[in-house]
C-alpha cells in the first residue's frame, strides 16, 4: 500500500486514475488525477474549488453555467473592471501553459452548508527558482469577521507545501488594511517588508502551529 509520504504532490497529479489517502489533522484528502479535471480543497466550512480554464472563462462570461456545474451560489454578477483584465491576462497564460493551471487559475471559496462563493483565492503566478510563491485572496465584505478567511488561507498554505517546488509563501497587503494582515498572522505569516504596501512571509520550515490551527480540517481533492 503506498502511503502519502511516498508521494510527492506533482507525482501524484501526474498518474491517471484516483487516489485516496488520510493525513494527520486533515479532514479529507482525495485526488483524481484525470486532465482538466477540477481541484478541491475540503475545510471544515468550506470548499475551495479551482477552477479549469474552461470554468474561469464561465466565470467570466457564463455566471449561471458556472453556478450549475459546480453546484454553488454566486452573489455578484458579471465581473468587470480591474479584476476583470486580471482574470483575462490569467487565461492568456493557461492556453499558453495548461500544465500549471493550478498555479494561473483561481479557487472559488465556497461555504459548504449553502454552497454560497464568499470570495476567491489564488497563487499569483509559477513557484520562481527559490521556491517561492506569492498567494492572493479576497472575501465579499458581508462574510467578514467569521474566520473563513484564515480557514481558506490556512488550508491553502497546507496544500501548498505538499509540492515540491514550493519552500515559502508571500503575501502584500496594504499598509491600512489590518483584516488581511490579521488573516496572515493567525496563519502564522511574518512580516518581512515595508514599501508602501507591507509584504509577509510563511517558510515550510517556519510553519507554526497557528497554521495547523488555521487549516488543520483542510483536505485536498481533485
Amino acid at each position: 500500500m503506498v502511503t502519502y509520504s511516498e508521494l510527492r504532490f506533482f507525482d501524484i497529479i501526474q498518474l491517471c486514475g484516483y487516489r485516496s489517502f488520510r493525513l494527520a489533522g486533515a479532514r479529507r484528502i482525495t485526488r483524481g488525477i484525470k486532465k482538466n479535471t477540477a481541484m478541491e480543497l475540503e475545510t471544515e466550512r468550506l470548499l475551495l474549488k479551482l477552477l479549469t480554464l474552461s470554468q474561469l472563462k464561465l466565470w467570466v462570461n457564463n455566471i449561471p453555467t458556472l453556478e450549475v456545474e459546480l453546484n454553488c451560489k454566486c452573489n455578484k454578477g458579471p465581473i468587470d473592471g480591474f479584476f476583470l483584465n486580471i482574470i483575462n491576462n490569467q487565461i492568456k497564460k493557461i492556453e499558453n501553459d495548461p500544465e500549471n493551471c493550478i498555479y494561473l487559475s483561481f479557487w472559488l471559496i465556497i461555504r459548504k452548508e449553502d454552497k454560497r462563493v464568499l470570495g476567491s483565492i489564488d497563487y499569483k503566478n509559477i513557484p520562481n527558482e527559490i521556491k517561492e510563491v506569492e498567494i492572493g485572496y479576497g472575501l465579499e465584505k458581508q462574510y467578514e469577521h467569521n474566520g473563513y478567511m484564515a480557514e481558506a488561507v490556512g488550508a491553502f498554505c497546507k496544500m501548498a507545501f505538499m509540492d515540491e517546488k514550493i519552500e515559502t509563501i508571500i503575501a502584500e497587503t496594504e499598509a491600512e488594511n489590518t483584516a488581511s494582515y490579521k488573516v496572515l498572522e493567525k496563519c502564522g505569516f511574518k512580516k518581512y517588508m515595508e514599501e508602501g504596501t507591507h509584504w509577509w512571509r510563511l517558510t515550510k520550515m517556519e510553519m507554526n502551529p497557528s497554521l495547523n490551527a488555521a487549516g488543520s480540517s483542510a483536505g485536498i481533492q481533485l
